[in-house]
Formats: C-alpha cells, sequence, structure tokens
C-alpha cells in the first residue's frame, strides 16, 4: 500500500503519524504543532548527518579490526600489540580522571530503592499496564501459581488445593521470621495484631509481642484493635500484610492473614525496541499512543477471557496510616523508563530533504519526551520531574556523546530545563565496554543507569572479532574470562563513578518465566555482583525476585565490592576463540541445531505475526523469554563457524530445515502460525532465518533488525 506523507518544512511526514502528533501528543501541552514541527525540523537536519557519521565510523572501525586479524591469524593474540593497536585507530580512549557523575532529581525508586526491574513491549497495552500495576504483587499468588514452592499430591487439580494452600502460608511466615523478626515468638504462632501508641503489637492468645525491630512498622489500614493492613519495610522495600478472616485465602490461617503484598517491579522499561517489532508509522504510532497513555494516566486495556471482559486500567496510589497517625501514601505504580531505539535503524514514518528515511532513535527522542510532558504536569509518574530514557545499543564515548546533543535538542524543542531528560547506557556493545568510564563521562549530568546484557554483548564480541578465529561453544561463553571481566567492569565502573545511592548498576533477565525455583535459587548472584536492580520477565517472577533484595542489602554490599581489585582490560579484551577445536560432528551439529532452532523460533513470530518478544520453547521444550538478543548471538555464532570452516553452508541448511520442522511442531495450536516447512523456498520467515546467518557477516555489528525489517515489511505488504 502506497505510503502517503504531507510536507512540513524541509521533512515529508506520514499522514498519520503527523495526525497522531499533532491531535494527540501535543495536545494538552503548551508546545502548539507548528512551533514542535519547525524546532523537530531544525533539529533533524543537524542529528541525522551526525547519525549518519558515526555509523560510518562504525564500520571504519569494523574494517580495521578485520584487518588486523587476518594479517595476525595463526597466531596468539598479543595483547598488548592488540590494544596498541586499538588505541591507534580510536577504538579503545584512553580514560581520563576519576569523577563522580552529577545527575540531578533523581527518583528514590532508581537511588534509594533497590528491587526487581520488568521490561514490558511498549507495543502491548495490556501487557504495559500489568508491568506498571506490577510494582505491587501478592507473594501467595505468585507462589501458588508456580515452582516456587513443592507439590502436593493434589497439584494437578483444577481446584483449590488445601495442602498447597499451607505450603504457601508456611512460606510467607517464614519470609516474615526472617526479615520481620518478633522478639519472643514466631509469627507462625500468632493469632491477631493490633496498634498500640503507634506501635505494632501480635497477639498469640493472651500473650503480646512486638517486631525485634519496631522502625520495620511503618503504619496500616483500618482500625488500630482490628487493621486490615500492616505495612512494614525492610531494606527500603515495603509489605503489606493484608488482614481478612472471611476471604477465601485466610481461612487456614489462625491469625485471619488472607495476602502478602511485596513491593515488586519497582521500575519498568517501556521498551521500543529489542522486544517489539515496529517497523513503520502503524507500528510506531502503536507504540507511542500506548506509552502518552501511561504519561497521561489514562491508558486502557480491554480484552476477553473465559468468555467475560476485562479492563486493565492504572491502579491508583495506595493509602494508609503512619505510626504517628498521619494519612499517607504508596506510589502505586512501578516508575516507568522508555527504551528509545538505538543510532543504527531508519524509519519511513517520516522522510528527510533527501528522501531518505529518518534516524529511528532521533524520532523515538522527541516523540516520547514530549508524551512525558503530560507528567512534569502531574507528576504521576516521577515525582522529581524527570524523564527516563534507555538508550541501547551505543558504540563508544562518541555515541553517547552524541545522544547527549540530541536530548540537548529535544530539551530545547520542547522547553525543557536542561537535563530534565535523563539517559540511562546499556552497556551491551564491545565498544562501549572497554570505555565505560569515558562513555559515562559524557552524559555526567544525565546518567541514572547502566546495565549489562549478556547476549547483545556476546554478539558484538563474535562480530568484532570474526576474523579472530572460531568462537567457543556459547554455552562456554559465561565461562570465558571476558565475560567475567565485563560484568565486574560494569559494577566496578559504576561505583567508581559514584552511582551507589545516586542511580541503578543492573543486570541482565532471567529468562525461564516457568522455572521461578531456579530464579529463586540462583538469581541472588547478580544481587551478590553489586547490582541494585536486575531485568525479570514477568509481574510474578517480579514478586519472588523481591525476595532477594529483603535478603541483601544491596547498598552495604555495593560498599564491599568498592574495595576488590578492579577488572582488568586485558580480561575484556581476552577474544574467546576456541584453541585448535577439535569438536566431533555431533557435538558441531547438536550446537548449530540448538541456535537453528532459537532463531527460527523467534523469527517466525516476528516476521509472521509481528511479535517481538514471546515465550518460545526451545529445542528442549522448555519456555524461554526471546528478544533480538538471542537472534544477534545465535546467527552471529552459526556465521562465525561458517566462516572458519567449522560447518558448512550445505550442512547448516540441512539442520535450518529439521529445526523448522521441530518449530512448527511446537507451533501447532497457534492457529495463526503459518509453516515454515510446507514450502521452505517460499517461507519469509524460513529465509529470514537463512538470511540472519549467511548474510551475517556483512551485517552492521551484527544486527538482525535491517533484515528483519525489511522482511516484515514484506509480509505486512501482501
Amino acid at each position: 500500500m502506497q505510503k502517503k506523507y504531507t510536507k512540513i518544512n524541509s521533512l515529508k511526514v506520514s499522514n498519520e503519524l503527523l495526525e497522531f502528533v499533532n491531535n494527540e501528543l501535543l495536545k494538552g501541552t503548551e508546545i502548539k504543532p507548528d512551533n514542535f514541527w519547525a524546532g523537530f525540523d531544525k533539529a533533524v537536519n543537524e542529528l541525522a548527518p551526525k547519525n549518519k557519521e558515526l555509523l560510518k565510523i562504525r564500520d571504519e572501525f569494523q574494517k580495521k579490526i578485520d584487518d588486523w586479524h587476518k594479517k595476525n591469524i595463526g597466531n596468539n593474540i598479543i595483547l598488548d600489540a592488540y590494544k596498541e593497536f586499538l588505541l591507534e585507530i580510536g577504538y579503545l580512549k584512553k580514560q581520563g580522571e576519576d569523577f563522580n557523575i552529577e545527575t540531578e532529581n533523581i527518583d528514590d525508586e532508581i537511588a534509594k530503592i533497590a528491587g526487581p526491574q520488568l521490561v514490558v513491549p511498549i507495543m502491548n497495552a495490556r501487557y504495559a499496564l500489568n508491568a506498571a500495576n506490577a510494582r505491587w504483587m501478592s507473594l501467595y499468588d505468585s507462589l501458588y501459581g508456580t515452582d516456587a514452592i513443592e507439590e502436593s499430591e493434589d497439584s494437578a487439580s483444577q481446584r483449590y488445593d488445601p495442602e498447597r494452600g499451607e505450603f504457601v502460608i508456611k512460606y510467607g511466615r517464614e519470609f516474615l521470621d526472617k526479615y520481620f523478626a518478633l522478639t519472643d515468638f514466631s509469627w507462625k504462632k500468632i493469632t491477631g495484631i493490633a496498634i498500640q501508641e503507634g506501635k505494632l503489637k501480635l497477639l498469640k492468645g493472651i500473650d503480646v509481642t512486638n517486631l525485634k525491630d519496631e522502625n520495620k512498622f511503618i503504619g496500616h489500614r483500618g482500625e488500630v484493635d482490628n487493621p486490615s493492613a500492616i505495612i512494614l519495610k525492610n531494606n527500603n522495600l515495603h509489605i503489606e500484610i493484608l488482614k481478612n478472616p472471611r476471604a477465601f485465602s485466610a481461612q487456614q490461617d489462625h491469625a485471619g492473614i488472607s495476602d502478602i503484598i511485596l513491593e515488586s517491579a519497582v521500575s519498568t522499561i517501556c521498551d521500543n525496541e529489542d522486544s517489539v517489532a515496529a517497523v513503520d508509522a502503524e507500528d510506531k504510532i502503536l507504540c507511542y499512543r500506548n506509552w502518552l497513555g501511561l504519561m497521561k494516566g489514562d491508558l486502557k486495556s480491554r480484552f476477553e477471557k473465559e468468555g467475560k471482559t476485562f479492563e486493565r486500567k492504572l491502579n491508583p496510589n495506595r493509602s494508609y496510616i503512619s505510626r504517628d497517625g498521619k494519612g499517607l501514601k504508596l506510589h502505586g505504580r512501578s516508575l516507568l523508563l522508555n527504551r528509545n531505539v538505538g543510532h543504527l535503524m531508519t524509519n519511513s514514518s517520516i522522510l528527510l530533504k533527501d528522501e531518505s528515511e529518518i534516524p529511528e532513535g532521533i524520532m523515538d527522542a522527541f516523540i516520547t519526551t514530549a508524551a512525558a510532558l503530560h507528567d512534569l504536569k502531574k507528576r504521576g509518574n516521577s515525582r522529581t520531574g524527570s524523564i527516563y530514557i534507555v538508550k541501547p545499543k551505543m558504540h563508544g564515548p562518541d555515541e553517547t556523546a552524541f545522544t547527549d546533543l540530541i536530548f540537548s535538542k529535544v530539551e530545547e524543542v520542547l522547553n525543557l530545563k536542561k537535563y530534565t531528560c535523563k539517559i540511562g547506557i546499556m552497556d551491551e556493545e564491545r565498544r562501549t565496554s572497554v570505555n565505560l568510564k569515558e562513555c559515562i563521562r559524557t552524559l555526567k549530568n544525565r546518567v541514572f543507569f547502566i546495565n549489562t546484557g549478556f547476549l547483545d554483548r556476546t554478539g558484538d564480541e563474535i562480530h568484532t572479532s570474526m576474523e579472530a578465529g572460531p568462537m567457543i561453544k556459547k554455552g562456554d561463553m559465561k565461562s570465558s574470562k571476558w565475560i567475567e571481566a565485563y560484568e565486574n567492569n560494569n559494577v566496578d565502573v559504576g561505583i567508581k563513578c559514584g552511582f551507589s545511592g545516586k542511580a541503578q548498576i543492573g543486570k541482565g533477565m532471567w529468562a525461564m518465566p516457568d522455572r521461578m525455583k531456579d530464579m529463586l535459587d540462583q538469581k541472588t548472584v547478580h544481587l551478590k555482583a553489586g547490582a541494585n536492580c536486575a531485568w525479570v520477565p514477568s509481574p510474578t517472577a517480579a514478586a519472588l525476585h523481591a525476595l532477594h533484595y529483603h535478603e541483601i542489602n544491596i547498598f552495604k554490599k555495593q560498599k564491599e565490592i568498592q574495595s576488590r581489585t578492579p577488572s582488568k582490560l586485558d580480561d575484556l579484551l581476552t577474544i574467546p576463540i576456541a584453541d585448535r577445536p577439535n569438536w566431533s560432528i555431533d557435538e558441531i551439529n547438536k550446537e548449530i541445531s540448538n541456535s537453528a532452532q532459537t532463531l527460527l523460533g523467534y523469527v517466525v513470530r516476528w516476521v509472521d505475526q509481528g511479535v517481538g518478544c514471546s515465550k518460545v520453547p526451545d529445542i528442549n521444550n522448555i519456555g524461554l523469554m526471546e528478544d533480538r538478543a538471542t537472534l544477534r548471538i545465535s546467527s552471529q555464532h552459526i556465521a562465525n563457524w561458517l566462516h572458519h570452516g567449522i560447518t558448512t553452508k550445505i550442512q547448516v541448511i540441512e539442520i535450518m530445515k529439521d529445526m523448522a520442522k521441530v518449530v512448527d511442531d511446537q507451533n501447532k495450536g497457534d492457529k495463526n502460525y503459518q509453516r515454515m516447512s510446507d514450502n521452505f523456498e517460499n517461507s519469509i520467515s524460513f529465509q529470514t532465518a537463512c538470511d540472519l546467518i549467511f548474510k551475517g557477516k556483512e551485517q552492521p555489528s551484527g544486527y538482525t533488525e535491517p533484515l528483519l525489517h525489511l522482511n516484515r515489511e514484506k509480509v505486512k505488504s501482501v
């Protein structure tokens, strides 16, 4: 279908985007459409050439690194010579003097409260609302509905299982005993709760006891002699103990406690990037409109479930009476951040004066910030008057400095105070990792967040060092020297630059939403590493991961880490090449099959259905939350093995066909699914997946977006 545009100054703006901006986005703000478009036009014409130049520099660096490895092929890489080369070409920057970040007006959810962080595709209003409302989650529901607690004999039943209910209550009491201990007896023994002279009293028959740490009692709801809720706080995280003897969940409880509500998803990234499939104006407007609704506070989503219609909307704040008798409120929603796209992609929503597409990241910056103008008036999201933008896939200090320039222009056009827009740095590209301190320096007045991303970072590691040799297996990457240095360096640099108590240091996603017991057992590693936020795949996972933040005081942990020996640049630059690999054919085929199945399972939904993030079963039918980062590492890894003769194109094609049949079978219950194995030659999804591998070496930085967007647009145009 022919796209229709309207000429606005030197730009051509798609009619549907123009209507959205003029009649929805700017309505109710002090920014008039004519003034917006005039300022936007001027800024874009200044910024777009700089964007293009930075992408050219990426390509130039890659060519020089490829050439260096070709000359040194077969030799052990001498790190001193390698570092000297990287410094000489400007890929590696010399570190400047120490400094502390100077970001101001940061909300407590970023600076003072350590907790889980959700990432949600902003394209889906219902998911976005669920994530925003996941600030407060039921511990009872999260335990009962997952594998976090042991199964009873009747767990498979569709009816309520009283034995499982007892397990949930027992778990909840043990949680309370561990972090809100009583002076004389256990929470398991209490029969009543009351408030006397601003203090919490716990009853066991006629016996009365107190909290060992009375400062953990914050307030209550209801009558003092029979409160309906008790609000407690530990490590800056609140919990609510709900008391309702008439509730079904309280029937087995001597004290009439019906639930424990945990402060869970403290912050949420509303994602325009890796978890969405937005390729044109229609898609982008859907993303922008949902974000606008969140910023205005009026986003709603109606849906049907089991024949009934439900409506989702944003939760209100939670009222309570403080210990000194004052009426107070706790914020009812997760603090919302917006992840814009990176510097690479362009979008046909707007055409520049030379008829080229606008850099999508520049468009995102102006429109997502304009949407947040509505929140600045009412302070429903940020109470400090800040706008939080997470910026992914930046390569080195020049590109982070460019992001600072973009948002300076945004602030000028939208009449915002300088540094209103805060920036989160995704440390997921190699040139950013090795220059992290200098990247932060360029954004020292804006930065509120740094975060590691293992999958993207590994994809870039493989692509950057493609000519160095065949890479180790994907599963071995997590135990390689460079990845440990990478994860530690992110924390070391963040603490050194003054992030503790002022900004977030984040860690990556738990990808298995059905394996909550494993998450409870393993995800403390992120806290022990010094991260004051870590990603989870669902509101339920946020509730359970919140338990870890009661266990570990992150800010104390960061002080401990401050005294350790910092990670070494040499380790960070150690390339994960397989030393004279002697893998068997079976080993090689198994590794490729694993990557191919994951790749196909994700691509087929992205291209055919426009699903940017979903639970995709792996080769062992374990559901994994997948986004484009998974695709990048899988495609680059196979491309690397092809390039170095570990496998052949014929072998890979045969494996891809076999895995397509597996993926087809895994999706047989999806009525919208289009099988690949019925016609490999004409399946756009299958051909896209193959192109990601066979054209992987030529893709910019190994990114998957160019091929995905191209082929999704083909499907949409049919």
